[in-house]
């Protein structure tokens, strides 16, 4: 669902070059399980983490910015070579503005997936925000693009593709895939 004209998303999807997910509730359902013992468990979708190695291919950086503090966000992280995550994040905007300036990235080339009032600071400062369907009206409100497909349930896969596309970056991986465009 486009909040903003298409061809003004697609201009904003054209140049970014960082691409930074809150965790519960975009790569999770939202839920979160906890057993007699206090360990936490969350689910994640699969075909998110395909989405997010396609991004990488493409040289496009991820990041994970959570108020999560779970051991399992990490080691989902590893598995899927996303390297900067930062975990217990109550303000996420001093770690994504020392994380631009790492790279050396502008807001406008920077989208954020989120679900929630802690993302809200973060879609009103970089080029492309983007939230998923349950998300509280107030945050959708503030997203250029909300996702058809639910929080840990490919909303980060369709993101990563929609990006994809307007860069002409997704025919040639779904190519090396043996895959190809719908058309």
């Amino acid at each position: 669902m486009t909040a903003v004209p298409a061809a003004d998303l697609t201009l904003r999807m054209r140049g970014i070059r960082l691409v930074t997910c809150d965790v519960d509730g975009v790569l999770t359902d939202g839920r979160i399980y906890v057993d007699d013992h206090g360990h936490e468990f969350k689910a994640y979708a699969a075909h998110d983490g395909v989405g997010i190695r396609m991004l990488q291919h493409a040289g496009i950086h991820v990041a994970w910015i959570t108020g999560s503090k779970a051991p399992g966000v990490m080691h989902r992280a590893r598995q899927l070579g996303v390297h900067h995550v930062v975990q217990g994040a109550e303000d996420k905007v001093t770690p994504w503005d020392r994380l631009r300036e790492e790279l050396g990235l502008p807001a406008a080339a920077c989208a954020h997936v989120g679900d929630d009032l802690p993302d809200v600071p973060l879609f009103n400062r970089c080029g492309l925000a983007i939230a998923v369907p349950q998300a509280p009206s107030a945050v959708r409100r503030r997203a250029h693009y909300v996702t058809r497909c639910d929080g840990g349930q490919g909303a980060v896969r369709e993101a990563c593709e929609l990006i994809l596309a307007a860069q002409d970056a997704l025919a040639p991986l779904l190519a090396a895939y043996g895959a190809e465009l719908d058309r």
